[in-house]
């Protein structure tokens, strides 16, 4: 159940591949096997690269789908206006337990990311090329990859090219959060919204875009836009790598050409025949019903006008034998245990959202869903980053795709149906050491309170409010909490401010964790165990 996707999982092609080309060949495409099938690339100057970009209608494909040419253009501007070199960063940071397809491509077809990228930087006269990855495979292909060419990070170079590697958190994958790391701070949005193309690495101007968006360029730079074009639809050319996923016999990811029926591309993973919904987007995406899926093509324009979202590609069918609330219910969590921690409407709201939507499997009615909708109102637009918009349009989405299982909940006495764990999560794992951003994963500890001894004085919610909050009667609404790292000291403090010791940190057998970097409290024992009591 909830089981991890491979690094990299069977892949296949509808048409004739593009991205993939070679993978019938070899597990990898090495320096020589890459020419071999791809041929030479000559640089290109600037304005014709932007050109070229704009004639295929180049769009981001890590899941804003910004206008690539846009960017290029609003990099080169900056540049030339401050008179500093840019840098050209490639986001291969793919953190969402439903996506694959950038992992996939840097494990299989690194050099044509590359080709891309020193496209880009060429043509900017960026001197400075920075990859961020988050695992272990990825890192390995990209290091060999930068070694095969001859590239690195030495003083002097023409290019320096480094690979930047950060911990596996939805958050890492985020812009700002990258820029954040290769300047040598932790993984996470900096909480200021600064446009990457005015100041992004080292204050430069910087051009970041994901791993398949740099491969895509390097594709039709050697075949040219006419032949590009040739492949999909007219206002979406190229092909489109997914990754498909859920209740499916064979998850895998597909590079397919642009307006290919959805229901195809379900079929080829061998979906549920009838799916009860459709989660497309990924984790920050729309859920669709089955017979927008079945009508709905692979673009963006079809899947928004259908209800759902292309995003970072990732599909995600669900069968009918499963309950969908609850399926949405353990991502939701998941987004809430996946925040940086610094910012309310993240580390407070999002928690309450999850909560808010478990009230509603358990029968909290009617108030348990206006609550909700207030929750995921309140936190978005307001974040760090774009990780509790997403997450709140992700909870909105499930509470409007699936109205009769949610009238089952809200009315009667639920669904009836079990929760089968069919959408993928990330296997719990201890950050990489010295990866920077290591306190947001789990703790390996719990936060509980001992009825016998609480006396409402309520210390504990205003000191963690990410974990606890008073019910209307003014005692705590939960009777144990899981605590992240970024919560532990807080929660500490908590355990030694309740002037009734009516709480404790107990080892959390659900959540353990590698490090545990404070002292865990066995079952039954007070706030002396940690010491004085003084903070």
């Amino acid at each position: 159940m909830n089981g991890a996707l491979p690094d990299v999982p069977e892949v296949r092609v509808v048409g004739l591949p593009q991205l993939t080309s070679g993978f019938d060949l070899v597990e990898r495409l090495d320096l020589g096997m890459h020419l071999k099938v791809h041929g030479p690339l000559e640089p290109i100057g600037g304005e014709q690269l932007a050109a070229l970009a704009e004639r295929i209608s180049l769009k981001g494909r890590g899941g804003a789908g910004f206008p690539f040419a846009k960017k290029l253009r609003s990099v080169a501007d900056s540049a030339i206006r401050r008179g500093v070199r840019p840098v050209v960063v490639v986001n291969g940071s793919e953190d969402e337990p439903a996506c694959r397809k950038d992992t996939v491509l840097i494990n299989r077809a690194p050099h044509l990311i590359l080709d891309g990228a020193l496209l880009a930087a060429e043509a900017l006269g960026a001197r400075t090329l920075v990859i961020g990855v988050t695992r272990d495979s990825t890192e390995r292909s990209m290091q060999q990859a930068l070694a095969e060419r001859g590239l690195s990070n030495r003083r002097g170079s023409a290019l320096r090219a480094r690979v930047q590697r950060n911990p596996v958190r939805m958050v890492t994958g985020e812009s700002s959060a990258l820029i954040r790391s290769a300047d040598g701070g932790p993984a996470m949005p900096p909480g200021r919204k600064v446009r990457a193309s005015d100041s992004g690495v080292g204050g430069a101007p910087t051009l970041l875009s994901n791993a398949e968006t740099f491969a895509q360029l390097a594709v039709a730079a050697r075949i040219g836009a006419d032949r590009y074009r040739n492949t999909g639809l007219q206002d979406e050319p190229g092909t489109v790598m997914l990754t498909v996923s859920g209740a499916v016999a064979r998850p895998m990811v597909l590079e397919v050409p642009s307006g290919v029926p959805l229901r195809y591309v379900l079929q080829l993973a061998g979906a549920p025949p009838l799916p009860q919904g459709v989660l497309t987007g990924g984790y920050h995406g729309k859920w669709m019903d089955a017979t927008a899926a079945h009508d709905a093509v692979v673009s963006r324009a079809s899947m928004d006008a259908a209800g759902g979202a292309l995003g970072a590609g990732a599909i995600l069918p669900i069968g009918q034998d499963t309950c969908p609330l609850g399926e949405a219910l353990l991502v939701a969590q998941w987004l809430a245990a996946e925040s940086a921690g610094q910012c309310g409407p993240c580390y407070l709201g999002l928690p309450a959202a999850a909560r808010g939507l478990e009230d509603i499997l358990n029968g909290g009615g009617p108030a348990a869903l206006e609550a909700l909708r207030q929750i995921t109102q309140a936190v978005k637009r307001r974040g760090a980053c774009k990780h509790p918009d997403g997450s709140a349009a992700f909870i909105e989405s499930t509470v409007s795709a699936f109205t009769d299982d949610l009238a089952a909940h809200v009315l009667g006495s639920g669904c009836g149906r079990p929760v089968q764990g069919v959408l993928p999560l990330q296997d719990e794992a201890a950050p990489t050491a010295g990866a920077g951003g290591g306190d947001t994963g789990p703790s390996g500890q719990r936060l509980a309170v001992d009825w016998t001894l609480c006396q409402g004085h309520g210390l504990c919610a205003d000191i963690v409010p990410e974990l606890i909050q008073l019910g209307p009667d003014g005692y705590p609404s939960v009777a144990e909490a899981s605590v992240p790292r970024y919560s532990q000291a807080r929660a500490v403090r908590a355990v030694r401010r309740c002037p009734a010791l009516a709480l404790r940190l107990e080892e959390d057998p659900s959540k353990p964790a590698a490090r545990p970097s404070l002292p865990v409290l066995p079952p039954g024992r007070g706030r002396r165990a940690l010491g004085s009591g003084r903070d």
